[in-house]
């Protein structure tokens, strides 16, 4: 079974120029993740892009490179178009998404999402990462409880914890992938990352924080 990663990194970013290959520590945001996945199980590491100082990046780690068209690179694609060309032109028969501003991703997350996927006692077609939140009180804008009385306020132990998605990675195979052309779909599992290293770049004051954490 050929494992493939595969992160999706475009330019044009409009939050952080250049988000993708900002420097972080002295080093472009791009190559953490290359790195995690070049040290994983993964049997190839790609790049897709459609900037030419991206791909130029992404090889110097030691990506390969799929070129990605201009109308399915902008502010509005989906993730989805970029995984369904990939799936055109790469062979693969499971595939690890790894989304460029997750830097404190590293191989043994990666792992062990393959090692879930391909467990037989799981049957899993697709997992992804997350991190536990336990129970807080949320409020809509106009200050109104969400799913909670204001009443009769519950302690957190009464509450069940959730799973919310990090965004560092998600694993599908490729049959599953071209059936729903999602990157998740059928039975589906998760691997706990822990919530510290979690964190996505998204604005410079996630880059600070990131920068502070490493």
């Amino acid at each position: 079974m050929k494992t493939v990663a595969l992160i999706l990194a475009r330019g044009g970013s409009k939050g952080i120029p250049n988000k993708n290959i900002t420097p972080l520590k002295d080093k472009p945001l791009l190559s953490y993740v290359i790195s995690a996945a070049k040290k994983s199980k993964c049997d190839e590491t790609w790049v897709s892009t459609n900037s030419c100082e991206i791909k130029k990046i992404a090889e110097l780690y030691g990506a390969n490179v799929l070129e990605r068209p201009d109308n399915i690179s902008d502010d509005f694609s989906q993730s989805e178009d970029a995984l369904k060309h990939f799936s055109d032109h790469i062979d693969y028969s499971l595939l690890v998404f790894i989304q460029p501003t997750s830097p404190l991703l590293i191989s043994t997350d990666i792992n062990e999402g393959i090692n879930l996927i391909n467990s037989k006692d799981n049957n899993y077609d697709s997992v992804f990462s997350v991190y536990k939140e336990h129970w807080i009180p949320r409020w809509t804008k106009d200050i109104k409880p969400i799913n909670w009385n204001i009443s009769s306020r519950p302690m957190r132990q009464e509450k069940e914890d959730k799973y919310v998605e990090n965004g560092a990675f998600y694993i599908t195979t490729k049959e599953q992938f071209l059936k729903s052309q999602k990157r998740y779909g059928g039975n589906i599992g998760i691997i706990e990352m822990p919530n510290y290293r979690s964190f996505q770049i998204d604005t410079l004051d996630d880059l600070k924080l990131v920068e502070k954490l490493l």
